[in-house]
């Protein structure tokens, strides 16, 4: 006998709220910690906790010592990144969540408990990011997996979108917890995220496993009460069964002719190499956009600017801009297309890097001048230097935050999707470790010049996306497969459309098969 439907509806209630949550929270962890150690690094008392004494009685936090806060946990997302494949499939979804959780709660109690041990404080990044590195790839998966069609594809969109929010939330907290004296100042933004770990890990508790899970290791039945569950409907429901029709198809293409391996992402076959490259470049650029110096490292860099608001108040600003921003992206992805966006975004934020960049190299005061030994030129120029940073991380979050994301979920067949995904991820985060570690020494000793770095990157990016980089908006993954074939120019891809013969195919396939295709490309969306 089936479970009232009345109590199904309930169930089903209680996935979307902590699905939504938990799925949504990871975004939310990561860029929370991006902004809640950028203004730790000028709070007076973690400078006296973990900085070095000067001859004169002062405390300096050295830029090795920022670098090496910061980075620890970029270098602990890039193993948990990888090392998650070892758990989700042994120990199911809902376990990976439960052990990479239970890690990063671990983690961020190591760095709210440490007294002055600058070891001790990068020790527990380090271990945090490996909870924040596993379960990048996990839930996301899992939401994929186990969503409702209705609302997998609002969770996947909103991810992005969470990490910013996380970051515009960790820059007003520290708006008021600055002010308080003593340790609090900075234990506080921190200690918070033990709040966040305690939510994921009570909340996937009312959470199912994966179906599609299940179904590989061969628990049929419990994946049919799950799709059953999730889809409020009886287990004989013509619905459900479909459901599991489609997710054993979905198996059977991945594992058709063996497991698929690493290199395969390299090879020739439907020009696989050319794709895996492509995605891991974009990752690449994206992180060397000149976006993350600011969130990393702002608070340090505008309090030499010269401005009348305090550093604090203008990362608040750039929080918020980048919420904003990221908001019209949702729809200038499928209008103005991939190439678009990243061509365009290039344009703006080289713009925006450029001229903040030499305003600020022959403007700026040297560091340390109180505000009221500058000139009017001085601050005139930080004004200046903050208003193209805002623009810059505006534009980014319009073009260069989502695109190269869609753009990898949506490049590559079902059968080696997961692997080119996870190395374009992984790219993502190394290039995301180097500019943590390298950035403050090289601003140490070249100041507001190191935006002409992200300059030259953002005009190798413009050249590389109109050289290299196809449009694939509005394209299934098999057409996809045949632009790369048919060897068209990238620049003339947007007008490219698939053979006649293709289309009358893909008109005629079964109605399973045609699901299951539309499922991947949503997943990927």
């Amino acid at each position: 006998m089936g479970m009232p439907k009345n109590h199904r509806a309930v169930l089903l209630a209680i996935f979307i709220a902590f699905g939504a949550t938990n799925g949504l929270l990871l975004g939310f962890l990561f860029g929370y910690d991006i902004g809640v150690i950028s203004g730790c690094l000028i709070m007076p008392d973690f400078i006296q906790r973990f900085g070095e004494q000067q001859s004169d009685g002062t405390w300096v936090l050295s830029s090795a010592r920022q670098s090496i806060i910061t980075s620890l946990l970029s270098a602990g997302t890039f193993v948990g990144a990888l090392g998650q494949a070892f758990t989700s499939d042994r120990f199911g979804r809902r376990g990976s969540i439960l052990i990479w959780s239970a890690i990063f709660t671990v983690g961020t109690a190591i760095q709210t408990g440490t007294v002055r041990s600058i070891v001790q404080i990068t020790i527990g990044r380090f271990i945090a990011g490996l909870g924040v590195g596993a379960l990048s790839a996990i839930v996301p998966l899992y939401n994929g997996e186990t969503a409702p069609k209705a609302m997998r594809g609002m969770l996947l969109v909103l991810y992005q979108l969470q990490i910013i929010v996380g970051i515009f939330l960790s820059y007003m907290i520290e708006i008021g917890s600055h002010h308080i004296e003593g340790s609090a100042s900075w234990r506080i933004p921190v200690g918070l995220q033990l709040l966040w770990g305690l939510i994921l890990l009570s909340g996937i508790f009312f959470l199912p496993e994966s179906p599609r899970h299940l179904l590989g290791i061969g628990r049929e039945a419990e994946a049919r009460r799950v799709v059953s569950l999730l889809n409020s409907l009886p287990e004989d429901d013509p619905l459900v069964i479909e459901s599991i029709e489609e997710l054993e198809f979905g198996i059977r293409a991945e594992n058709e002719g063996g497991k698929a391996t690493w290199l395969e992402c390299f090879s020739k076959r439907n020009m696989l190499y050319k794709r895996t490259i492509n995605g891991m470049m974009l990752q690449f650029i994206q992180q060397l956009n000149g976006q993350n110096f600011y969130y990393y490292y702002g608070d340090t860099f505008f309090q030499s600017a010269g401005t009348s608001l305090d550093p604090y108040s203008i990362q608040a600003i750039l929080g918020g801009v980048s919420v904003v921003g990221t908001i019209p992206a949702l729809y200038l992805i499928e209008t103005w297309g991939r190439r678009n966006s990243l061509l365009t975004g290039s344009v703006l934020e080289a713009t925006c890097s450029l001229i903040a960049g030499l305003v600020g190299h022959f403007t700026l005061a040297p560091k340390g001048t109180p505000n009221n030994q500058l000139t009017p030129s001085q601050k005139s120029g930080g004004d200046t230097l903050i208003a193209f940073a805002v623009l810059h991380v505006f534009s980014f979050s319009i073009f260069w935050g989502p695109t190269p994301w869609v753009y990898l979920g949506e490049s590559f067949p079902l059968r080696v999707r997961p692997k080119a995904i996870a190395l374009g991820s992984a790219t993502n985060w190394l290039w995301n470790f180097l500019l943590s570690f390298f950035a403050p020494r090289i601003a140490e000793d070249i100041g507001p010049l190191i935006l002409l770095i992200f300059f030259g990157m953002l005009t190798f990016g413009f050249v590389y996306v109109y050289l290299f980089i196809p449009e694939t908006k509005g394209l299934s993954l098999e057409e996809v497969d045949e632009m790369y074939r048919s060897g068209v120019k990238p620049w003339n891809s947007p007008s490219w459309r698939p053979s006649e013969k293709h289309i009358h195919e893909k008109a005629a396939e079964p109605t399973e098969v045609r699901e299951v295709r539309e499922k991947g490309d949503e997943e990927s969306a």
